[in-house]
């Protein structure tokens, strides 16, 4: 029996011993953001936050080893951490190291600025530069599985026959025969090129959806394994992951040899289709988190594989991605997880567009314009249908990196409303060159595009500010994200001018009506 309990004591030991704790001593009036995009709401983190595991979750997005504070200090790590809050202090556990506090300054930009100069320097490229000057518009919500030739470019001519500006088409899962394959349905699409050629004389870029994953028993699959492209398991050979279309094969992209090959095979679809870019969906570290699977870098761990998978898209400037680890200040768009059709998803859209800024994601789309959720949409009553909630959703987009739409605003809304969401979408254009600009200078400096008003206007009171934001330097905007017709809105100091022209002195709040075909914004005037 003392055997058994010293031994036991052993493990004990050994286990508590690969355990790194840092406890962070929360300043007076210290704020703190980072880790996961999707937990944007919760930040700054002034609640409890139990236990978030960057090595096994990402909520549908992001994940990033950086936490920043407002009094210029931040943590980074090359490797995942699990972090928490308790009684206002941050609490970090590593398995890989012990992390450390870095100080770098006074402020949110401060810490944001050292920490990226260090760990994600801005490569200087940018993505297509039509995300950021026109709409994107997306093909899943009006046909979800049953993609197809004849109601996608229904869906096209239905956006430049509704008065929409033209720009980035994603046409969405179940184009391809099977996961793997690269061939278009011949029983949905007769001629692909010619719909992907009358896609660009209509004035379009197109994008197909893509993912990591292998039908098994398929020729594809026997090719791959026999190569060992795909990812193994220890107990079964090839392994089967589980994601939310079932099961699959998957490649192995830590193998550089996998990653070649694949991207041959996309390059040789843009030869053959003239399709501009991809949508590259998945990706989410917790596909990766058994220990039985090996790959083909040794000690690979979870996150690897959503960075390698990244790393497929730097070879494309037309690209998405939903689900990422690191890459910060790389030219890869990423859009936040796809929204329920709520007020409160519309509220989650500006925190999270922040959050995802200060883990180095400049190039971001704020999900689908209400809610990337197909089943919101699913037998409409129009009786029930809150119309108001698209038009607040459109308007949150207007102001942003990018806009996408995947519902049909001319199918679901009145003539009022839908003459509203148009306005957005021209506004967008309008501002299309101040926000490539803004763009550009991220690819240099690495500073977000869409800024949180404590980043720009340090201790004036805006750590809690979830509803307002900086784009780039100029522009301050406020969206109503409710369901009133009002808003209250703090203004940094200096001097404002509104969406309506009229000047405004700074440093005070103000209460502003705002009926639902406003927008407000506030140009800083010099």
């Amino acid at each position: 029996m003392n055997k058994f309990f010293l031994i036991l004591t052993f493990f004990l030991c050994q286990t508590l011993a690969a355990q790194h704790i840092t406890e962070i001593k929360t300043q007076p009036d210290e704020y703190w953001w980072g880790g996961a995009v999707a937990l944007g709401s919760r930040m700054p983190y002034v609640q409890p936050l139990e236990v978030y595991n960057l090595e096994t979750q990402n909520n549908n997005n992001q994940v990033v080893p950086l936490l920043l504070s407002n009094k210029g200090r931040y943590v980074w790590s090359d490797y995942p951490f699990s972090y928490s809050v308790k009684e206002g202090n941050m609490i970090i556990t590593s398995t890989y190291e012990k992390i450390a506090v870095q100080s770098a300054g006074t402020t949110l930009r401060d810490a944001y600025l050292a920490a990226c100069n260090a760990h994600f320097k801005p490569s200087g490229v940018l993505p297509d530069t039509l995300f950021f000057t026109m709409p994107q518009y997306n093909t899943w919500i009006e046909l979800m599985y049953n993609q197809n030739q004849e109601d996608i470019l229904a869906y096209a001519r239905g956006i430049i026959d509704n008065g929409f500006p033209p720009g980035v088409l994603m046409i969405d899962d179940n184009w391809q025969r099977y996961y793997g394959n690269f061939d278009f349905r011949a029983e949905k699409f007769p001629n692909p090129k010619g719909m992907i050629d009358e896609l660009h004389r209509m004035g379009f870029k197109v994008m197909l959806w893509i993912c990591p994953f292998v039908s098994a028993d398929s020729p594809e699959y026997r090719e791959l394994n026999a190569k060992k492209y795909l990812i193994r398991d220890s107990k079964s050979g090839t392994a089967l992951l589980k994601w939310w279309n079932g099961y699959s094969a998957c490649y192995d992209f830590t193998n550089p040899e996998a990653s070649a090959h694949f991207i041959a095979l996309l390059k040789n679809m843009q030869r053959e289709y003239g399709v501009d870019g991809f949508k590259f969906d998945a990706g989410d570290n917790g596909f990766y988190t058994s220990k039985t699977l090996e790959s083909y870098k040794k000690d690979a761990i979870s996150v690897d594989h959503t960075e390698a998978w990244a790393r497929i898209g730097l070879e494309f400037p037309v690209n998405e991605y939903r689900a990422c680890w690191q890459m910060g200040g790389e030219a890869l768009v990423q859009r936040l997880g796809d929204k329920h059709y709520s007020w409160n998803a519309v509220r989650s859209l500006i925190p999270e567009m922040i959050a995802a800024g200060l883990a180095g994601y400049a190039y971001t789309c704020p999900d689908m314009i209400g809610g990337g959720q197909f089943k919101s949409f699913l037998n409409l009553d129009p009786t029930k249908f809150d119309q108001q909630l698209i038009v607040r959703s459109a308007q949150v987009h207007a102001l942003m990196p990018m806009m996408q739409f995947s519902v049909a605003p001319w199918r679901i809304l009145n003539e009022e409303n839908l003459k509203i969401v148009k306005e957005m979408a021209h506004l967008h254009k309008r501002m299309g060159a101040y926000i490539l600009n803004c763009a550009r200078e991220s690819a240099q400096t690495g500073e977000p595009i869409v800024q949180h008003m404590e980043y720009a206007y340090p201790n004036e009171g805006f750590a809690a500010c979830k509803d307002q934001f900086m784009l780039g330097n100029n522009y301050m905007i406020a969206p109503v994200v409710t369901n009133q017709n009002k808003r209250t809105v703090k203004l940094p100091k200096g001097r404002w001018r509104d969406d309506l022209g009229k000047m405004h002195k700074g440093g005070r709040t103000i209460e502003i009506e705002v009926p639902l075909n406003r927008l407000p914004y506030f140009e800083k005037v010099k």
